[in-house]
């Protein structure tokens, strides 16, 4: 195994350590508005092919957190009339435990260069640079989507437009409780070398 610098070390120490928090788990205090904006800062620093920015952030904080959460219970309920109540509950919280969810919005209209996958994948790479800002600001976060990215109900309400796409809700705050490391995949295991054919 090659050996690391200290330096190296520590660096790939801290993105080892990062791992998700379920959104359950999280309550205040979450980022005010300049820690925000300083996670946000790091998580824009991702691939962007054509220097699109094809993403916008929509944060979803304090008591907009309970109204999406009516929205998300009414909407339940049409979605499926005969649904328990504890179905609907459950859409009706999704959005309470972290103070903070921020919102990742792709940009997925025409683009004669830039295929919309990779724009897409753009968006992604942000919101898991979120996830390692978070962490690194002593917060803890979650990237989860569920059927609420994906409704037209609930992406209307959200002002996502036609040609938008809901990449990822990051949920942030406080860790109530660590979230147990969980096994990883060996790398050496998915690790294969092209040959060309003869």
């Amino acid at each position: 195994m090659t050996r690391l610098a200290n330096h190296q070390q520590q660096r790939l120490q801290t993105l080892d350590s990062r791992r998700s928090v379920p959104s359950r788990q999280l309550s205040g205090p979450g980022p005010n508005r300049d820690e925000l904006l300083r996670i946000l800062q790091s998580a824009v620093r991702v691939p962007d092919h054509g220097k699109r920015v094809p993403f916008r952030f929509l944060r979803i904080e304090g008591d907009a957190r309970h109204a999406l959460g009516a929205i998300l219970a009414r909407r339940s309920r049409e979605r499926d009339p005969t649904a328990s109540d504890s179905v609907v509950e459950k859409d009706r919280q999704r959005f309470t435990f972290a103070p903070v969810v921020i919102a990742v919005i792709a940009k997925q209209g025409p683009d004669e260069k830039i295929p919309a996958q990779e724009r897409l994948l753009t968006a992604g790479c942000v919101c898991f640079a979120l996830l390692q800002a978070a962490q690194a600001m002593d917060f803890g976060a979650q990237w989860l989507t569920g059927w609420a990215a994906y409704d037209p109900v609930i992406r209307d309400a959200l002002g996502v437009r036609e040609d938008e796409v809901v990449a990822g809700f990051i949920h942030i705050g406080t860790v109530l409780l660590e979230a147990p490391e969980r096994e990883r995949p060996d790398p050496a295991a998915l690790l294969a070398d092209w040959t060309p054919a003869a």
